[in-house]
């Protein structure tokens, strides 16, 4: 790694952090317990929130009922995954911006100084991991430019996009401190959901015997295996099927599904964080659509408005050169 490469994090990790920003409501006095003291009834406080110190709070539900309030602010001293690097070598427009320059991604060769060839070679199904980092008829380029337009659609940007899913691994981060995983079945068991923008974000989450190596050169490895969900209400459902009714069952269903749940762990935030990569459609595929419904940065009617029509494709369809 050269010198200008190792610095380039510490010297954006101020200025990024700004790009991935949300307006969350700030709380300037906070009355009720913080985690890991608990309250018995739900605070009057929203999720996400921001302290007037400008640390970020979420709430949190355990599986005695009692509601957490716990601290979850996005670092690169959190010993689960350092949260506030961009590539910043090889995608100036992403630091600058939070969003890819198609201009960038066209003339690009090489990612943290491997060939986009090799990325994509390391990252097909049985090559570094077993499913995968894209499909087989997808390149490293292919997925980062779909999803570079998916989420300039969608009005966001790649951090913002990450930030929850960083705050998704700190609360995980904090049971694990405080021993509150249950190390026989190597699984986090403390937390029943969580609330953020209003929905309520179901998680399983193991720790794994394995490591997972990255497929850039860029040191990130992966040991936890993580599902999200958020379940739809009976109107979301409603609106999906006025909207979507025609589609055979089976592809109804598989909407659905790609859409109120994905597969994560400690790499994919990083690699959504650094260059803007979601990965392709396997079974770690965290969809930037997923993601902003899940956690409420778009309601079904806004994304529907975006992708009319379009939105089982928009999901399912591989992203092919």
């Amino acid at each position: 790694m050269s010198a200008w490469k190792a610095i380039v994090p510490i010297v954006l990790a101020a200025s990024f952090y700004a790009l991935a920003q949300v307006n969350y409501p700030q709380v300037n006095e906070i009355t009720c317990r913080i985690y890991p003291q608990v309250n018995e009834t739900r605070p009057d406080l929203p999720s996400p929130f921001k302290s007037g110190d400008d640390q970020e709070f979420v709430v949190a539900v355990t599986r005695e009922g009692k509601y957490a309030v716990v601290p979850v602010t996005p670092s690169n001293d959190r010993k689960i995954c350092k949260q506030l690097i961009v590539d910043f070598e090889d995608f100036p427009s992403l630091a600058a911006t939070g969003l890819h320059s198609e201009t960038e991604l066209n003339r690009i060769e090489t990612i943290t100084g491997r060939s986009l060839d090799e990325i994509t070679a390391l990252g097909r199904p049985d090559a570094l991991s077993y499913n995968g980092f894209m499909a087989e008829d997808e390149t490293i380029l292919s997925v980062i430019k779909a999803d570079n337009i998916i989420v300039r659609r969608l009005g966001l940007t790649h951090p913002q996009m990450a930030k929850p899913l960083f705050h998704l691994l700190n609360l995980m981060e904090t049971d694990l401190e405080l021993n509150r995983w249950n190390l026989a079945r190597h699984s986090w068991e403390n937390i029943q959901y969580f609330i953020y923008n209003g929905r309520k974000v179901f998680v399983e989450a193991q720790d794994t015997k394995g490591g997972q190596q990255s497929i850039f050169d860029d040191g990130i490895k992966g040991g936890f295996y993580i599902n999200v969900r958020s379940d739809l209400s009976t109107d979301e459902t409603a609106y999906l099927n006025q909207r979507y009714g025609h589609l055979p069952p089976e592809e109804f269903a598989e909407m659905i599904q790609v859409l109120s749940s994905f597969n994560t762990g400690e790499i994919q935030p990083q690699y959504i964080m650094r260059y803007g990569f979601y990965e392709g459609h396997t079974f770690w595929r965290v969809d930037p659509i997923s993601l902003a419904f899940i956690f409420g940065m778009k309601d079904l009617v806004e994304i529907e408005d975006v992708f009319t029509g379009e939105l089982d494709t928009i999901l399912t369809n591989h992203f092919t050169e």
